[in-house]
């Protein structure tokens, strides 16, 4: 039975149907101009939420094909920084462009994703009445209409990234058992997974090895080591020492505004980022 049959049988248990339907995005990018070699632009945003600041006159600016990683202290602005970049809120002022041509305020979070951009939550939401397999399958690129999502079949190619992409996030052998059976750490691959199937040029990832254990965080590591160069990912992280595990470059944020940026070693000799963040 393929995925799409048994998504069909499925459907009853599961309580909202854009659970599924979210995945379904088409793999027509628009595309991107990173002729200075910069994928992200965030210029002068700012944003409040009743009379509180929580994004304060923030510049940041992600290479393409880069990893960076995103620290800073409850509150600091990192949920809302994601939050503007995917859409899902509107800054008061400021830019926000993917490329030097794509204006990302001007769309919405669905335009936003087909644009290329991609978020992990920090708790997983896949969909764990189907298999491993049929998560991915389900979150194929590709432009289908509804009923074409039922009806339709993987190319050769198709299931060739399939398979890449198992081998990737380190789940080949659980590939036919249900997405439910899996761990904490291999539900945070899977859904790192999903989005890949969407070949995004940017990876917004939030907490991903909150709750791991040793061996899955050394994993998590080396996949996301792995996507630098053909993906440019931004990760929010609070463990430090994973943090040191995959990061060249690091941007502390500290009540919305960049405080620090540079190497891990240089941003914990910072003194105010000693100070705010490291209680020292």
């Amino acid at each position: 039975m393929n995925a799409l049959s048994s998504m069909r049988k499925s459907m009853h248990s599961l309580t909202r149907r854009d659970e599924v339907f979210e995945f379904l995005k088409p793999d027509v990018h628009p595309a991107i101009d990173t002729r200075h070699n910069i994928l992200l632009y965030v210029e002068g945003v700012n944003k409040s939420f009743d009379g509180f600041k929580a994004i304060n006159d923030l510049n940041l600016y992600i290479k393409e094909g880069e990893l960076r990683c995103i620290i800073g202290p409850n509150g600091a602005g990192k949920t809302t920084m994601m939050d503007i970049i995917t859409g899902k809120t509107k800054p008061d002022t400021g830019e926000v462009w993917l490329g030097s041509n794509i204006n990302l305020l001007k769309m919405n979070e669905a335009e936003i994703a087909n644009a290329g951009v991609g978020r992990k939550f920090q708790k997983p939401t896949v969909i764990e009445c189907l298999s491993v397999w049929q998560n991915l399958e389900l979150a194929m690129s590709g432009v289908r209409s509804v009923w074409g999502t039922f009806t339709a079949r993987m190319t050769g190619e198709q299931k060739d990234k399939l398979l890449s992409v198992l081998e990737l996030i380190h789940l080949k052998d659980e590939a036919q058992n249900n997405a439910g059976n899996l761990s904490h750490g291999q539900k945070q691959w899977l859904e790192i997974g999903m989005l890949l199937m969407q070949n995004p040029k940017l990876l917004l990832v939030d907490e991903p090895v909150a709750g791991m254990t040793h061996q899955e965080m050394d994993r998590t590591s080396e996949l996301l080591n792995s996507l630098a160069g053909k993906h440019s990912v931004v990760v929010v992280e609070h463990d430090m020492d994973f943090v040191r595990s995959i990061a060249s470059h690091v941007t502390v944020l500290h009540q919305g505004h960049v405080l620090a940026e540079g190497t891990m070693d240089q941003v914990q000799a910072h003194p105010e980022v000693k100070q705010v963040y490291l209680g020292e």
